[in-house]
């Protein structure tokens, strides 16, 4: 059984044309075909590889061959054969993530330092970003210093892409976790067209003047207002249009989910249960005390997103 797998493998593998990136090197070949089985160490591929009734190379002859495989042009040679397999293509939609990987380390080293851990640990580790096509088929794989913004890893991963691929034409589409100002400043620098999901923190001008124009109407259900910003040539920000759209489906979630965090900052401000992380809590020196004003601001902007 294990041979049809080894076979199964094998014909991926070439398909895919990395025997062709990897200049037909049978020990990437091998590390390959052990992360698939079984994923560990590169030590540990070698025992992976001999109870799948493959052979391997040493280890000394492993780590000879990893520098070569992190070098820029391997790794373009992998993401060309990756895209051209997936059909990469002008109205092709590619996404984006990042994770971390973790190292059981007393210091950092430059590269795998501390950072941000979804997992909340304290060990050096790197951020990896990576694209994949719309059915999450990798393309290219990225490697960054462990305390390196999420979202200083995304303008760098995609304007590889493009050098790569020689493209010229790219419509970036992002949550506002993944973009912040100065990303997007960068984004309008680089000339790339964009669709961001954006935090409004405060009720913006189109909606206050449609309120103020229409005192006591509520919104409807998938209203829309548009806001045009002229960009400042100067600075190189280009003109731009942000669209805010209300849900009443929502609205309801998030008032909902208000009216919750409340009862619980009330609770916590008479003492009823013991201090825990609320939005809702104004703590002072001697007093808790509920900020009814923050979430009245809430309640304004629910349903609301831009």
């Amino acid at each position: 059984r294990s041979g049809y797998l080894l076979d199964a493998i094998d014909t991926a593998y070439r398909t895919i044309g990395l025997d062709v990136a990897a200049d037909n090197d049978d020990v990437f070949a091998g590390l390959v075909t052990a992360q698939i089985l079984q994923p560990g160490s590169k030590y540990d591929s070698i025992r992976v590889l001999a109870e799948a009734g493959a052979t391997s190379a040493s280890y000394s002859t492993i780590k000879r061959r990893l520098p070569r495989y992190a070098t820029d042009e391997f790794r373009d040679a992998v993401t060309a054969v990756c895209a051209d397999h997936a059909g990469i293509g002008p109205t092709s939609l590619v996404l984006y993530d990042v994770t971390t990987l973790y190292w059981e380390a007393d210091e950092g080293d430059g590269f795998r330092e501390p950072g941000f851990s979804k997992e909340r640990r304290i060990d050096p580790q790197i951020t990896v970003g990576m694209l994949t096509d719309v059915n999450g088929f990798p393309l290219r794989i990225q490697a960054f210093e462990g305390n390196r913004a999420e979202t200083k890893t995304f303008l760098p991963s995609v304007e590889a892409f493009m050098d790569t691929y020689d493209l010229h034409d790219v419509t970036v589409v992002a949550d506002a976790g993944m973009i912040s100002e100065a990303n997007r400043r960068d984004l309008d620098a680089a000339g790339l067209s964009y669709v961001l999901g954006g935090k409004t923190r405060e009720l913006p001008y189109p909606i206050w003047k449609w309120r103020n124009d229409h005192p006591g109407v509520e919104y409807t259900h998938d209203q829309i207002w548009v806001s045009r910003d002229p960009g400042d040539p100067a600075k190189g920000i280009r003109p731009s249009r942000t669209i805010y759209h209300y849900s009443a489906d929502r609205a309801r979630r998030t008032v909902k989910g208000i009216d919750e965090s409340l009862r619980k900052a009330r609770n916590i401000a008479e003492g009823k249960t013991p201090v825990k992380r609320n939005r809702y809590v104004k703590m002072g020196k001697t007093t808790k005390e509920v900020n009814l004003e923050l979430a009245s601001q809430h309640r304004e902007l629910a349903g609301i997103k831009a």
